[in-house]
């Protein structure tokens, strides 16, 4: 069975928008620690430079999906969108749904 490319699409604007969105919302969260010892502690600064750590992680991840997400849509419009970059085969429209970046089906991603 042959893939639904129009879901497909909705999907991954749908992620991309998200990811975006995510993205402006923690700016704030990434930027550069204050380090008045006056105003805030020693525990308090340590504390806020491990949340933008992780903030600083999550928008590295967030980075990643965008570009699987350019791939998925370059693959769509070369017309691979949905089949299996390994084996050849189709990629359930489960596993799309779950992940609309999937190249592999999940034989082959495991293996």
């Amino acid at each position: 069975m042959e893939p639904d490319l129009d879901a497909a699409r909705r999907r991954l604007a749908e992620r991309k928008a998200d990811l975006e969105s995510m993205s402006v919302l923690s700016a704030e969260a990434r930027a550069p620690v204050t380090l008045d010892q006056q105003s805030v502690g020693r525990l308090s600064r340590m504390d806020a430079m491990q949340q933008q750590a992780m903030a600083e992680a999550q928008e590295r991840a967030r980075k990643r999906d965008l570009v699987r997400i350019e791939m998925a849509e370059r693959r769509l419009a070369d017309g691979d969108y949905g089949w299996c970059a390994e084996c050849g085969e189709v990629i359930p429209d489960k596993r799309l749904e779950i992940d609309p970046m999937a190249e592999k089906c999940v034989r082959c991603a495991s293996g």
